[in-house]
């Protein structure tokens, strides 16, 4: 018996950043836990496929694979691509158990992430009682994705920041643009904008583009391959293995 493989599923992008950030963070994770077989697949766009990966896995003699989806919260690709396609890969491949870790929101350590992005764009703990954040995410018709981010936004409201609101780059309303100038109109002093974005692509920029055009004092990185992200993909990997009804901390 093989040890298991954590597979990690991004959605991919036609902007080469994205690919490059994911097999940057795919890298972070295997830093932290050498001896764990790490492997990226992508659902469209960029090379490899989740099909191929889980293929190549069996022909080599795999026969455990957590596949893990790179995803901040459980919409569509969560729900439906990724079930699918697992789905599929199972009845090709009998003898491979394949299991699908949860989503990576929402968690503690994203919210580190967050932080870290903002400290490392010039925020400083004594400035937040003056200044506003905005949480722009990508956006999403499903409504637990978008409860989400709004319980994210109350959770970071109680961390010290004046005002905390949620923005999207697309699905639907509002525009980070339009809440930066909520915020000005509001009398904020300062206002963040914080991509809650793993990596760089076409809302990431549209995001940017956005807090430039209404004059955002702070934007930070998008998430990345930052420490605490690698932490969490670790930790849902070892959720996944643990028996329903067990715990991580027995």
């Amino acid at each position: 018996m093989t040890h298991p493989t954590l597979l990690v599923i991004a959605h991919g992008s036609r902007d080469p950043r994205h690919a490059a950030t994911v097999h940057a963070l795919t890298e972070r994770v295997r830093a932290e836990r050498p001896g764990l077989r790490v492997e990226t697949a992508f659902l469209e766009f960029n090379a490899p496929s989740v099909p191929r990966v889980l293929e190549r896995l069996a022909a080599q003699g795999a026969d455990e694979v957590v596949a893990l989806p790179l995803l901040l919260t459980r919409a569509f690709h969560a729900k439906t691509d990724i079930p699918s396609v697992l789905r599929e890969a199972r009845a090709r491949l009998p003898r491979l158990h394949i299991r699908q870790a949860d989503v990576l929101g929402p968690s503690p350590l994203l919210n580190a992430t967050l932080e870290r992005r903002l400290r490392e764009a010039g925020v400083r703990p004594g400035d937040l009682p003056r200044t506003g954040l905005v949480l722009a995410s990508a956006g999403s018709s499903d409504p637990e994705a978008i409860a989400v981010i709004a319980e994210i936004a109350r959770e970071l409201r109680h961390t010290g920041w004046c005002a905390v609101r949620p923005a999207f780059a697309s699905a639907l309303l509002p525009r980070t643009e339009d809440v930066v100038r909520e915020l000005r109109a509001e009398g904020v002093e300062r206002v963040a904008v914080a991509p809650y974005v793993i990596a760089p692509g076409r809302l990431p920029d549209r995001i940017a583009a956005s807090a430039e055009v209404a004059g955002a004092d702070v934007l930070a990185d998008v998430l990345g391959p930052a420490p605490e992200l690698a932490r969490l993909l670790l930790n849902r990997f070892d959720e996944a293995r643990v028996p329903v009804g067990a715990s991580l901390s027995a």
